[in-house]
């Protein structure tokens, strides 16, 4: 199987089985600041409302729900499996350097090291109309993350 090959099955399996989709209803943890963003893309309907708690520094929990293209949907599940866990500044990193790779229209390649499973998007860079799909949670991700911190 080709690197390609590879992406595209990852977008495709998070597509369908997104994680962390349904906005949590479980409390956050005692102490735990928490922000939500709502993020429409108008050209094409992508819609995104992610919430993220943040406990002591640390990304505590990640949920979203929404609607739209396999891209976008794919993205933000990615986005929330990958960024439990992580420390505020490791996920400000991370959006970064996924911002980058997107906005290079190709030119950069994303850094599986860095980005794990979202640098299957790095395809997407090429198609300047895709861009803001796999963005969209990734906007959304930082709004709530600034909130919370």
């Amino acid at each position: 199987m080709s690197l390609d090959q590879l992406y595209q099955q990852i977008i495709l399996d998070h597509s369908k089985t997104r994680h962390g989709s349904g906005l949590s209803e479980t409390p956050a943890p005692d102490g735990a600041q928490t922000g939500q963003s709502h993020q429409l893309n108008p050209v094409c309907g992508d819609e995104v409302t992610l919430r993220v708690a943040v406990d002591d520094g640390n990304v505590a929990q990640v949920s979203w729900d929404g609607e739209g293209c396999s891209i976008s949907m794919a993205s933000a599940s990615v986005l929330s499996e990958m960024a439990e866990g992580m420390t505020v500044d490791e996920l400000h990193e991370t959006i970064g350097a996924f911002r980058e790779v997107l906005r290079s229209r190709g030119k950069i390649q994303a850094d599986p090291e860095i980005l794990g499973d979202a640098a299957a998007f790095e395809g997407v860079a090429r198609y300047a109309a895709r861009v803001k799909c796999a963005m969209i949670s990734w906007v959304a991700a930082e709004d709530a993350l600034n909130q919370a911190s």
